[in-house]
């Protein structure tokens, strides 16, 4: 690591950015040298001026020089944007986000130990060996290398993708015929309390048949996903648990439908005038129980 926190690498390209700057920033100076040069070629070949030619040569020089100056500003900011364009290209086929802080731009203390750095790398660069200028500006990110490994890893993650999302359309489909099989079940159960006769019996033998079926069913598929995915563990048991339940629930109702067809077996007509008949029986008993009575003798 060196004065400017970075890496052997980085900090050989900002000695060449601040090569190519210093070299522009000549440029300019010789320009602006030369406004007064000419300006003094031209125009001071006078021994007396009045004031209004010296306004007017000094009016003069401030043009050209700020349109120098101008000029190279505006320059500078273009050949920054550039810079950072190239940067910024380059993150993103890494699929990075860069970001940029431009209030430390005016941090006096990171500027001044840039002046600093730069003062000492420049100071002593005649004795340092010039680098290569012709060499590219970014290294190429789309020739084999780290860069073929980040491709085969990002079309093993898709297809990874792919295969969950396959999985989970799977579990949803399981998810959606457990749900039918449970209305399945509900309606055959109200059909199942309207009915009174034989057709009582097969019902109830049908539907726990299938049920027993579904549940064996399901628990076999359930068993299968969790050797595939054990992730899904915990929703396929609750499936498991949900439909033995509903197993119990049904079994319970059909007590419960049982119970129902003896109390109204009880309320039926023929039951009724049954109880009818036996009591009028017990009355006519105890009536010649009475009678009876009267006639034995006393002791």
């Amino acid at each position: 690591m060196a004065e400017l926190g970075l890496n052997e690498h980085h900090q050989n390209e900002v000695i060449n950015y601040m090569r190519f700057a210093r070299s522009k920033r000549g440029l300019r100076l010789k320009t602006v040298d030369s406004c007064f040069q000419d300006l003094k070629e031209s125009r001071l070949v006078e021994d007396t001026f009045t004031v209004d030619e010296v306004s007017e040569v000094l009016s003069g020089l401030q043009a050209v020089v700020y349109s120098e100056v101008e000029s190279e500003l505006i320059n500078t900011a273009h050949t920054n944007v550039l810079l950072l364009r190239q940067l910024f290209s380059q993150a993103e086929k890494w699929y990075l986000k860069l970001q940029t802080d431009i209030s430390e731009l005016e941090n006096r203390e990171l500027l001044e130990q840039v002046a600093e750095f730069e003062k000492a790398e420049f100071t002593s660069s005649n004795k340092k060996p010039i680098i290569d200028t012709m060499k590219p500006k970014l290294a190429p990110l789309n020739e084999g290398g780290t860069t073929e490994l980040l491709s085969k890893e990002i079309s093993r993650l898709q297809e990874e993708n792919e295969k969950l999302n396959s999985r989970l359309k799977t579990i949803e489909m399981q998810a959606t015929h457990a749900l039918d099989e449970k209305s399945k079940l509900e309606r055959a159960l109200q059909d199942l309390q309207l009915d009174q006769g034989n057709q009582k019996d097969f019902i109830k033998a049908q539907d726990l048949n299938d049920l027993e079926n579904t549940v064996a069913a399901l628990k076999s598929e359930f068993q299968k996903t969790l050797n595939d995915k054990t992730e899904n563990q915990k929703s396929l048991e609750e499936n498991l648990a949900t439909a033995k339940h509903d197993l119990l629930r049904v079994q319970e109702q059909l007590n419960m439908a049982e119970k129902e067809l003896e109390k109204k077996f009880q309320q039926t007509a023929a039951y009724r005038n049954m109880k009818e008949i036996l009591t009028r029986k017990n009355d006519q008993i105890k009536d010649l129980r009475r009678r009876l009575a009267k006639y034995e003798p006393e002791d």
